[in-house]
């Protein structure tokens, strides 16, 4: 069950809270750009301010969720589940079910259904508070075609929330259907549906759409189809020119066609841009000045990563390992 329920925490935590979450344009901003510091600071004051204020309760939810910090993921849960009981409200839903579902990566066999449980019924309850909530709607989508059927998970079920949306929200229901092609594998289908999506000035599809073309161009690249994998992160580079997405999985396939100097270029780009927080810049970075013969750089870079708590155990064992050959 743990490896089942991986993707749909990294898919959760690739998809960021909208508008209809978090009505202060800052704390948005903040959310967006991954700057969970800033937002958990702004937060906490409002908290200790206004005890019972929701949205202050729904931040520092979504900033712990980012930070993977378990203590604060377990300190937010009963403002939450406060808002749950008593002010009944999809973003305090939503909050809560990310809550669960990144308690559920770290827990125990005998906690995690529990866990998985809780999940999937905060987020059927932030769809039923509010339909149009397309981040709740995708959090439940995700956790229908990642869970296993014992634990709520059903495909039928994933398709069911796509063909709700269509006539309403037609954009939306394009993005669900390319999670659903993309967890067929069918690469050409997602491709499609994402190339029809037309986000005009709602924020939440642009982000959305931004992370489905991402997740596209690492698959197209775990295929070794790099040149279209670079189509897609130059375009998101283009397209989404202030986001770390598309200059990070730029120089991803860049090193991967033995062109070292020009990764490291795309990847120092990327370290400035917003969302870098929340990609392992620095491990691939560090790989890049390695195949470059930069030794003294790749070991800065390594090191600035090992020491960043957001960092993926995967990413980070082989980051030791790198820094081990360095010395």
């Amino acid at each position: 069950m743990t490896r089942r329920l991986l993707p749909l925490a990294l898919a959760l935590l690739a998809s960021s809270a909208g508008a209809d979450l978090l009505k202060d344009p800052q704390w948005q901003a903040w959310l967006d750009a991954g700057k969970s510091a800033d937002l958990a600071r702004a937060a906490q004051a409002r908290s200790k301010a206004q005890p019972d204020d929701d949205q202050a309760a729904v931040a520092l939810a979504l900033a712990a969720v980012d930070d993977n910090d378990a203590g604060r993921l377990e300190a937010a849960v009963p403002a939450l589940q406060a808002c749950v009981d008593k002010r009944p409200q999809a973003a305090c839903s939503y909050a809560l079910g990310r809550v669960y579902g990144q308690q559920a990566m770290t827990a125990s066999v005998f906690k995690m259904p529990g866990l998985a449980s809780k999940t999937k019924e905060q987020f059927v309850r932030a769809v039923e508070l509010d339909p149009g909530l397309y981040e709740a709607r995708v959090g439940l989508t995700q956790f229908y075609l990642m869970a296993p059927g014992f634990a709520g998970g059903s495909v039928a079920k994933a398709k069911e929330l796509a063909t709700e949306v269509q006539a309403r929200q037609p954009e939306q229901a394009r993005l669900l259907r390319a999670l659903l092609a993309m967890n067929d594998k069918d690469w050409t289908t997602a491709e499609r549906e994402l190339g029809a999506v037309k986000p005009a000035d709602d924020r939440t599809v642009a982000r959305e759409l931004r992370g489905n073309w991402s997740r596209l161009g690492f698959e197209l690249m775990e295929q070794k189809n790099l040149p279209k994998a670079r189509g897609i992160f130059e375009a998101l580079q283009r397209d989404y020119p202030t986001h770390a997405a598309g200059p990070y999985g730029l120089g991803r396939v860049l090193l991967e066609q033995g062109q070292p100097d020009d990764a490291v270029k795309a990847l120092e780009r990327a370290r400035t841009l917003d969302g870098a927080d929340r990609l392992p810049i620095d491990h691939r970075l560090g790989q890049a000045l390695i195949a470059k013969g930069d030794k003294a750089g790749a070991r800065a870079a390594l090191e600035r990563f090992v020491q960043n708590k957001r960092a993926n155990p995967r990413n980070l064992d082989d980051a030791r390992k790198l820094l081990a050959g360095l010395a």
